[in-house]
């Protein structure tokens, strides 16, 4: 489908709508009144617009449209569509300019805490987050938004988003060598859905991933950080992840690497294990002398 003539009709709109804020300031239009009814006017023409040039996939003009609405509703007072025009901006930006895309979301982010919406600024600043890690690979900043967004969920008592944002700041904590604040985390979280029908199955690996940047910090503590566990969630005694941290802490005070890589595939087999858990686990293997360094 054609929709070249949807770009200009859309570069015509915007220079009408231009001209429409430009007279609604001048001395004939504040004498005459009507300047509050042309700055809304415009407002809308600038929304439309920013849709052609979405249907003709011209990402930044969309963009710059709906940031152009944005200013013009604030000058009007209405918050609430400030916030809805600069999210629409920044997800038009996010197709064509990152930064741009954080700069608006941001903006909105501002908007809506003001307001007191704190979920809807939380759900943002995770799309700020993934924004930092698929697009700009800025993972510490990446790690800031997510616990922000954590933040404003555990004040609006949504625990289970908070816990999802918080393992992901864990996750990249670990990849970062930051073992302790990693650790906190998956205890808190472990602790959190322990007593929680529903989500206890799961705490059993936020345990296991806290044993395992124990581990790498030191062999003694993973060991007291086990029993601990253990003894916080009898039910972490039975599970194949307790059962193959014991092997693996025997075999590392044995500094038997071979008994460890066998731990490591005997589990493997029948439990994936993914990318984050074999990065620890290589670690860990590394502080076994004489080591090659690989699980295979």
């Amino acid at each position: 489908m054609d929709n070249s003539g949807k770009e200009k009709e859309a570069i015509q709109l915007m220079a009408d709508a231009d001209k429409k804020v430009k007279s609604s300031g001048s001395f004939l239009g504040g004498m005459f009144g009507g300047g509050h009814h042309k700055v809304e006017e415009a407002c809308e023409m600038y929304c439309r617009a920013a849709n052609m040039f979405k249907m003709v996939k011209n990402w930044s003009a969309a963009g710059n449209a709906f940031c152009k609405a944005a200013r013009l509703h604030m000058q009007l007072q209405n918050k609430h569509d400030c916030a809805t025009s600069f999210i629409d901006a920044g997800n038009a930006y996010k197709k064509s300019d990152p930064n741009e895309a954080i700069k608006c979301l941001n903006a909105a982010i501002d908007i809506y805490t003001d307001m007191g919406r704190f979920t809807i600024a939380a759900k943002h600043h995770i799309s700020i987050a993934e924004i930092f890690e698929a697009e700009l690979v800025d993972i510490e900043k990446a790690i800031a938004h997510y616990e922000q967004a954590a933040d404003y969920y555990k004040g609006e008592e949504s625990n289970s988003s908070a816990n999802k944002c918080l393992l992901k700041v864990g996750a990249y904590c670990a990849q970062l060598e930051q073992y302790q604040k990693a650790i906190e985390i998956y205890e808190q979280v472990g602790a959190n859905t322990m007593d929680n029908p529903l989500l206890k199955y799961s705490a059993k690996e936020y345990f296991f991933k806290a044993s395992l940047c124990h581990f790498i910090v030191d062999e003694l503590n993973a060991k007291i950080a086990v029993e601990k566990y253990e003894e916080m969630f009898p039910a972490f005694s039975d599970s194949r992840e307790c059962k193959l941290l014991k092997k693996l802490l025997e075999a590392h005070e044995e500094q038997n690497s071979e008994a460890f890589t066998e731990a490591v595939k005997e589990f493997d087999s029948i439990s994936r294990l993914d990318q984050w858990h074999t990065t620890l686990l290589l670690r860990i293997k590394k502080t076994i002398q004489g080591d090659e360094g690989d699980l295979k």
